[in-house]
């Protein structure tokens, strides 16, 4: 599902490209319900998934429109291939334990909120409504989970360790949230979103102030993981996809 060069084109495959980052997360942190150290850190991580579910189906309800095919957010969330999905590789990788899952919110919501302020100011009036609405859920979010990450961080031995190889192992998947693609290059050229190197900056000084707080040493900043913007995702994605599309694909159309 490449973008086509027209206006129409570009704008459905960025947004996309945002709903698949809130639909990935969501189904990621759903994964907790159940399974979470604390009753109230599973009522946050069932609440933070919703959040995520409903930013993703305001987002693929205006890629819909702007597709023009007849397809339902339902459709998009659902009946799409692995190679179809449009979202970084940070939010596809596995909850592991309590400080993986922190560390990924952490990291990734860190500039989730940069871009969110961006995208408040878009030129696109639709997607500029929504980011405004978005902010305040992510603004929460991210309050939250960097809590979390200076309470472990910067707490007992075995969770100083947690933390600091939690942030080791994902830091990979870090650069790209500010590689550019052709769709990118639009959103910039177009006033519709930022260009993804220009949230670097601020996202170096959020990220450094709270793990300098937490005791963490920032990983040094090598290789890269990239490609789920492009459609080449990890091996854990089809995973994630098995689970979240199988209701859907054994019983199309079905409603309650």
């Amino acid at each position: 599902m490449s973008p086509s060069g027209d206006p129409g084109g570009m704008r459905f495959a960025y947004l996309l490209q945002l709903g698949d980052n809130a639909l990935i997360l969501g189904q990621r942190l759903g994964e907790w319900v159940g399974h979470a150290p604390e009753l109230e850190e599973e009522l946050a991580l069932a609440n933070f998934a919703l959040d995520y579910i409903g930013q993703a189906r305001a987002l693929f309800t205006l890629a819909a429109e702007t597709e023009g095919y007849g397809r339902s957010e339902d459709d998009l969330a659902f009946l799409r291939d692995g190679m179809d999905y449009r979202n970084v590789l940070l939010v596809e990788q596995p909850n592991g334990n309590f400080a993986d899952t922190l560390a990924r919110q952490f990291l990734f919501e860190s500039f989730y909120q940069i871009q969110l302020e961006a995208l408040a100011e878009s030129s696109d009036a639709q997607l500029a409504q929504l980011a405004q609405k978005v902010q305040k859920e992510i603004r929460y979010h991210l309050r939250h989970t960097a809590q979390w990450v200076v309470r472990l961080g910067d707490g007992t031995e075995l969770s100083h360790q947690r933390m600091q190889h939690a942030i080791d192992g994902l830091w990979r998947f870090t650069g790209e949230l500010f590689s550019a693609n052709a769709v990118d290059h639009w959103a910039a050229e177009s006033a519709v979103g930022p260009s993804p190197p220009s949230l670097q900056r601020p996202w170096d000084t959020l990220v450094d102030e709270v793990l300098e707080e937490a005791t963490i040493a920032r990983p040094e900043s090598g290789w890269m993981a990239s490609g789920g913007k492009d459609g080449r995702h990890s091996e854990h994605m089809g995973h994630l996809l098995a689970d979240m599309q199988f209701l859907q694909r054994a019983y199309p159309g079905a409603t309650w």
